[in-house]
């Protein structure tokens, strides 16, 4: 009862925020606190300028710090709130009133267990960044070091302790009450962000993603990221080697330095592959103030709070649902959301390959610096209900981390597309990964169920030699029967032939 009171409260003047931005519309989509909206709209209400989305924009940055994180997350469900409103959210930044300088100083202290005074020779008390979990300071270390030093808002874990209880009660009645929003899953969507907030507010785990991604990108001279002061670096403090570079999206300046424009997009969508295809493991919040250019030409990345991870499986599958879209092959584009599960098996595929199309043709019929492949998934996801699609969260972050991607690219060089550029990488990577050898290398690795799944496996192959090659592998359909069927039964000699052959390509493979 205490727990319901207080949250009826608080969604009360929540929705006496929305109101006064005169965007009650959040509350009515979801269909819940129908009576305290119509209250609150006869008292507070008012006509406020802008579009839906910047209106909602405004009334979250007001309500704080969860909110501008719940906003950030609405941004990525186009499925939800319609194409417009979650572009407007996507513009959505957590740009704070800094805490005072003295208050970081005692948190450092207190986190490091040691006078500030014995860990930097200077601290600037003035934040170069503001945003709604933490705020950066610049430094200079007892070693002479320059760094940045990201420091917890002081109170925030209690902030948003109790924010996020509001929105799982929140989430709770909508799952109760509106069975026909279940499948987008609102409670697991909180955990989602409760689970992304929890990391993000202990800062030893910023550090990790950056040490990992630093680790992945060794080498590389085109892309970098800071490297960590583990001895300066605590829960509630986080410091890192200074950036110095230009900011990504300020062209003129990148250009008055020599710069070439069409060269840095093509180093970011080979950074963005690598980070997606290579290594499974993505920045999820690169928009331009997180993303610099050195006096070398490297881009260089900071701010790992929000990182993203793809498994093989998934990244297998979205590799070939994007070349599917960017061939016009809609039926194989199809045919993968069906194979990874994202659309039910009772469904038809020959209406999903429909939909695909009807999605993409629009989009991939314009000039080629015009089309948004994060936004056709975008749009993609807002047939969800339709096909009873599943909502999935590490593709909802991809999405999201595309578009923003994308964004600085069109700032960069216009007319360019960076997922064209990116092309001959996807090819390349589905070949290494997708081809027959690769499979059966699964199957030995024990990836694809070891090697009772190599009729299985044979079969696949077949299908995407076929896609990669014009002269790809064909087995007569009688074959393939007996080698999916000859556990049920005793082997037959074609079938024992067949797995002979299966078994010389592992020996060969092994050996290699």
């Amino acid at each position: 009862m205490i727990r319901f009171i207080r949250n009826l409260s608080r969604l009360l003047h929540i929705a006496r925020v929305l109101a006064r931005h005169d965007a009650l519309f959040l509350l009515d989509h979801f269909g819940i606190g129908h009576q305290v909206a119509l209250l609150v709209k006869l008292t507070n209400w008012r006509k406020a300028p802008g579009r839906p989305g910047q209106r909602l924009a405004a009334a979250l940055i007001e309500l704080g710090p969860s909110f501008i994180k719940f906003g950030q997350t609405l941004s990525t469900r186009s499925d939800i709130l319609g194409d417009e409103i979650a572009a407007d959210l996507s513009e959505l930044q957590d740009r704070l009133e800094p805490f005072p300088g003295p208050q970081a100083r005692a948190t450092v202290e207190a986190e490091l267990a040691q006078p500030l005074d014995s860990l930097f020779s200077s601290f600037d008390d003035v934040p170069v960044a503001a945003a709604s979990i933490a705020q950066v300071h610049f430094a200079v270390t007892t070693e002479g070091r320059e760094v940045a030093v990201k420091v917890l808002r002081p109170g925030i874990e209690e902030a948003f302790a109790r924010d996020l209880d509001f929105l799982m009660w929140l989430a709770e009645i909508v799952e109760a009450t509106q069975p026909s929003l279940r499948r987008l899953k609102p409670v697991e969507t909180v955990r989602t962000i409760e689970e992304t907030v929890t990391l993000e507010m202990d800062l030893r785990f910023e550090a990790a993603a950056a040490a990992e991604m630093a680790e992945n990108f060794a080498g590389d001279d085109s892309f970098s990221i800071p490297e960590v002061d583990w001895t300066r670096t605590a829960k509630r403090t986080l410091t890192l080697e200074r950036v110095h570079g230009i900011p990504v999206d300020e062209r003129e300046r990148l250009i008055e330095a020599g710069f070439d424009p069409k060269a840095l997009v093509e180093k970011a969508a080979v950074a963005f592959f690598n980070q997606v295809f290579r290594d499974g493991f993505f920045h999820a919040d690169m928009h331009p103030g997180n993303m610099f250019v050195s006096e070398n030409g490297q881009l260089i990345a900071v701010d790992f709070g929000i990182t993203g991870r793809i498994d093989l499986a998934t990244r297998r599958y979205l590799g070939e649902m994007l070349l599917g879209f960017l061939t016009g092959d809609y039926k194989r584009a199809a045919e993968v959301h069906f194979e990874a599960g994202y659309v039910p098996g009772h469904k038809s595929v020959e209406q999903f390959a429909q939909a695909c199309r009807s999605i993409a043709e629009p989009i991939l019929g314009r000039p080629l610096a015009e089309i948004s492949i994060a936004r056709l998934l975008g749009q993609l996801f807002q047939i969800t209900e339709t096909f009873e699609m599943e909502v999935q969260p590490q593709l909802l972050l991809l999405q999201k981390s595309m578009l923003v991607t994308e964004g600085v690219g069109r700032t960069l060089c216009p007319e360019l597309n960076m997922w064209f550029l990116a092309r001959p990488l996807v090819e390349g990577w589905m070949a290494d990964h997708l081809g027959p050898l690769a499979r059966l290398k699964d199957a030995v690795t024990g990836k694809t169920g070891g090697l009772s799944s190599i009729p299985h496996i044979i079969a696949q192959g077949q299908r995407v030699a076929g896609m990669l090659s014009s002269q790809g592998l064909r087995l007569h359909p009688d074959t393939l029967n007996a080698l999916t069927t000859g556990r049920k039964r005793k082997f037959c000699s074609a079938c024992l032939l067949a797995w002979s052959l299966v078994l010389v390509m592992l020996v060969v493979i092994l050996l290699r």
